[in-house]
């Protein structure tokens, strides 16, 4: 023990060194940006990081350079941070403005709403709208998310209730297109359990089936199941419980669906088999999207989404601001760009509170260090806890 304590008395003396010559670093690196800005010079001389991080790495030699590197690269993205707020850059970026515009225009959540999914009757999609504004909601299935998304911009409707993510299969990438598409944003979520079952017509047993219908990802999610069933075909519908619909008008025992038990009920269906999906722990995650900024009490998660250049560092220098104010990041997914090759637009999830200085300084950040950028919404994390 006594000489552990001294090997951490050694560590301290030498990070008490570290943090000096930090100092004087951001000292010059102060002075470095007055003289940018006032000789108009950009704060990213990409080439010269770029010959400094090889430098730095030669001199650490072979053992130490992949983490010298890595040292150095958050060292240089804190001196950029300060030199970009030493020029007010991000002030007048378009999204930042969006943001705070939207702020000032936010709304109260809306006395007896109404709600929009997509899908029909018996949906899970249906059942998450109910979780959340409660089982006498006002509620209608429209065909297309981006039905959606129309009702909400043409005031026909004043929330949508749409799947997001999955546990088993991931991000649902229509809806990242759409919200980049429209000017809305999220004011709450909810996940829902599923649990597909296999149905069909009265009379009808595994032996009649020879056509399986659901939506793409209820049969992905039901792939080990299916795979022990070659000879039936799987057939992608617009979404599970339109599926259950259409077996039950078509009087054809042929024909069986995957959805919801919910849904077999609805429509008059028995249920071959139950929990198919391979994951039992398959959860659908569905976010709450309104045309007007709303901050609901308990709001505790940002939804931001942002273009990167298409440089080295780019995304370690966003992942820095949070590092650095201490903030836990939840979730990242990226989306390629239409006619973009090879360029992509991420959706980053963040914790923190409205109102906390360092929240406020890591959006004034992103919006220097990304190029387009959008916050979505800021709404209370609801991952598997009933709405109340």
């Amino acid at each position: 023990m006594d000489d552990l304590h001294r090997l951490r008395q050694d560590i301290d003396a030498i990070d008490r060194q570290l943090v000096e010559l930090f100092r004087r670093r951001m000292d010059v690196t102060r002075k470095v940006g007055e003289y940018k800005r006032a000789q108009g010079i950009p704060v990213l001389d990409q080439e010269r990081e770029r010959q400094v991080l090889q430098n730095k790495g030669e001199l650490a030699g072979e053992a130490l350079r992949p983490a010298v590197i890595t040292l150095f690269q958050t060292v240089m993205a804190l001196s950029r941070r300060q030199q970009r707020d030493l020029m007010g850059q991000g002030a007048d970026n378009p999204g930042l403005r969006r943001w705070l515009d939207a702020q000032t225009d936010q709304r109260q959540p809306v006395a007896e709403p109404r709600v929009v999914y997509q899908g029909v009757p018996g949906a899970y999609s249906e059942q998450a709208a109910l979780d959340f504004f409660g089982p006498d909601a006002s509620t209608d299935g429209l065909e297309q998310f981006e039905d959606c998304f129309l009702a909400l911009r043409e005031g026909r409707a004043d929330y949508a209730v749409l799947p997001i993510e999955n546990s088993s299969t991931g991000g649902i990438r229509q809806i990242y297109d759409l919200l980049t598409q429209y000017e809305c944003y999220m004011v709450g979520e909810t996940t829902v359990r599923v649990e597909h079952c296999l149905m069909a017509l009265p009379g009808a047993s595994l032996d009649t089936i020879t056509h399986v219908y659901s939506h793409e990802q209820g049969l992905f999610q039901c792939e080990r199941y299916l795979n022990a069933h070659p000879d039936w075909k799987q057939v992608p519908q617009a979404d599970t419980a339109g599926s259950a619909r259409m077996v039950a008008r078509s009087g054809d025992v042929t024909k069986a669906a995957i959805c919801s038990a919910r849904a077999a009920e609805l429509y008059g269906l028995q249920i071959l088999a139950r929990a198919v999906n391979h994951n039992t722990q398959n959860t659908t995650r569905f976010v709450v999207v309104s045309p007007r900024l709303e901050l609901r009490p308990g709001a505790d998660k940002i939804s931001t989404l942002f273009v990167l250049p298409h440089e080295a560092g780019s995304l370690h220098e966003v992942l820095t601001v949070f590092a650095v104010h201490g903030l836990n990041m939840v979730k990242l997914e990226s989306r390629p760009l239409p006619e973009r090759s090879w360029q992509y637009m991420f959706f980053l999830e963040f914790t923190g509170q409205p109102g906390e200085p360092a929240v406020n300084d890591a959006l004034h950040e992103l919006a220097q260090t990304t190029g387009e950028f959008r916050v979505l919404g800021w709404f209370r994390s609801n991952l598997g806890v009933p709405f109340s």
